[in-house]
């Protein structure tokens, strides 16, 4: 039996510390603990121990010490967990770079985390190629390629796995717990990392602050795990190795692929899984007779964050999947974090839950505290600490006088105790003096049959400051035609207070979402302003 949101404070202060994939290695040797979707590939516990020791050995012959940090640009595949558990046993920060970056852009978070060593992928060899003319300092001594690249010369990378095959595949003698170093998305400009102090203990001692939540949900170590979303963001890493850490087989998904998910889901008897909202709507727009190809009753519950998800969508998704749709909040800077099981949000519909860690606070702009129904921004006390790597600065305006810490979301609590979230400070529109907050446009907008996704922002208008734009993918291309766009703001009109609906509406083939359903709205604003 579940546990009530009621219950989950308790729930959490009850469980200690996070748990090794060395025991399991040990207890269950042969047991998967990543399967590679479509290609089939497999790493039982046993061989991830193994290769997470020889790693760690590499490493730390290398010269790297607590503290220091490793730079990991690799797409989903089988040596990316080895090189987070290599990491995490050496007492190392781990920079997961996005694989969509340019030379330039991986370069600057390289340099910016100082990282002293590279571990990249012969996917990726044509940027690890171009890394070090974009380097103040050069590249660091200790890089590492997976795989042969084809047509790219590599001098002084070395080849993983056959640079660690003489390496001992027991632990190396020193082991400290490290941590993830990662860095935002940088919707509004470069992205910041966000570090956390290492709790400067054994891995078997240190606390892992997911792995409460993973444990009372999942109920390892007898569930399979669905991973679909690219591992160099936060909540797929952390969520995914925690998971192994339980002993919980993990499928990963290469690159997400709506029919695939379902065939995922099928063929591996997946029991939980995360999502992100726009992974939903891929999986919806599918023809009926391809969602009901594929046998998902093996779900037993399954979990969504990243972005806000529509109520429409939501429920659409529980139409079809059943009441298992479990929702949390929280940010890449742990801060803090709310939770909501589906059973629960069908009563509070729109609701990211309760607070799970912390409590949370509503301020309007003066940093009053703002009554239930009230929207403000959202600020977390009792959270984890954090600092943005090198920007004291943004540090500092992330918290108050109080010490309560915020990222920049608005939204509101209502009378029990519910946060809900209204938009992104930064996203907000000012239109004739009044506060438009685009999401709730955008969320309307996903619900047309016709419509894939949705960007809503604001563009400068010479009498209200701003007005509101809206820019559309549609499912099928032949429908982003000026009719349909007429048809679009007509349908808004009679589902929305008109000041909230655009003024006008643009097409574009694939918005510029990142893998884990956040917009790059800074792009189409440039474009449309």
């Amino acid at each position: 039996m579940r546990p009530s949101p009621l219950d989950t404070r308790q729930v959490m202060a009850s469980y200690s510390a996070c748990m090794q994939i060395r025991e399991h290695a040990e207890a269950t040797p042969d047991k998967p603990a990543i399967i590679l979707y479509p290609s089939g590939t497999v790493v039982t516990f046993a061989e991830l121990e193994a290769r997470a020791n020889r790693l760690a050995h590499y490493l730390r012959n290398a010269g790297l010490v607590e503290g220091d940090t490793v730079a990991i640009l690799m797409e989903n595949n089988d040596h990316i967990f080895t090189a987070f558990w290599a990491a995490r046993r050496a007492g190392l920060y781990y920079v997961p770079i996005n694989t969509h970056l340019t030379a330039a852009e991986a370069a600057y978070i390289v340099d910016n985390s100082n990282a002293k060593a590279i571990i990249g992928s012969a996917k990726l060899a044509g940027i690890c190629a171009e890394l070090g003319e974009h380097l103040p300092n050069g590249l660091p001594a200790t890089l590492l390629m997976t795989g042969e690249p084809e047509g790219v010369e590599l001098p002084g990378w070395q080849r993983y796995p056959e640079c660690v095959a003489d390496l001992p595949d027991t632990p190396i003698p020193d082991e400290r717990e490290g941590d993830l170093l990662q860095y935002s998305s940088g919707t509004t400009g470069r992205p910041k990392g966000i570090r956390r102090e290492l709790p400067h203990v054994p891995p078997a001692e240190a606390p892992g602050f997911v792995t409460p939540v993973v444990q009372f949900w999942m109920q390892p170590p007898n569930a399979v795990y669905l991973s679909p979303a690219p591992l160099y963001h936060t909540a797929p890493s952390m969520w995914a190795i925690t998971a192994q850490s339980e002993g919980v087989t993990v499928v990963v998904m290469e690159k997400f692929d709506a029919e695939g998910a379902l065939e995922a889901i099928e063929k591996h008897k997946v029991t939980h899984g995360q999502f992100v909202p726009a992974m939903f709507t891929r999986m919806l727009k599918l023809p009926e007779q391809v969602r009901t190809r594929y046998d998902v009753s093996s779900l037993k519950r399954v979990i969504h964050a990243a972005a806000p998800c529509p109520v429409e969508v939501k429920k659409a998704m529980m139409d079809w999947w059943g009441p298992i749709v479990d929702e949390y909040y929280a940010s890449s800077e742990a801060i803090g974090a709310t939770f909501i099981f589906a059973e629960d949000w069908l009563k509070h519909p729109g609701s990211v839950g309760k607070p799970l860690n912390s409590v949370v606070h509503i301020l309007d702009e003066d940093g009053n505290e703002l009554p239930p129904g009230r929207p403000g921004e959202i600020y977390f006390e009792g959270g984890n600490t954090f600092e943005y790597l090198n920007d004291p600065e943004k540090t500092a305006k992330s918290r108050n006088e109080k010490g309560w810490v915020t990222v920049g979301d608005i939204g509101y609590v209502d009378e029990e105790g519910f946060l809900y979230l209204t938009d992104r400070r930064h996203h907000m529109i000012i239109s004739g003096g009044v506060n438009i907050y685009p999401q709730e446009t955008e969320n309307m907008l996903v619900t047309h049959p016709k419509v894939m996704d949705a960007a809503v922002f604001g563009i400068p208008d010479p009498e209200m400051g701003q007005q509101v734009k809206a820019v559309v993918q549609t499912v099928d291309p032949a429908d982003a035609t000026e009719e349909f766009a007429a048809e679009l703001i007509a349908w808004l009109r009679d589902r929305l207070a008109h000041y909230k609906c655009p003024k006008s509406i643009s097409f574009e083939p694939q918005l510029p979402r990142t893998d884990t359903g956040k917009l790059y709205k800074q792009e189409l604003i440039k474009k449309y302003s």
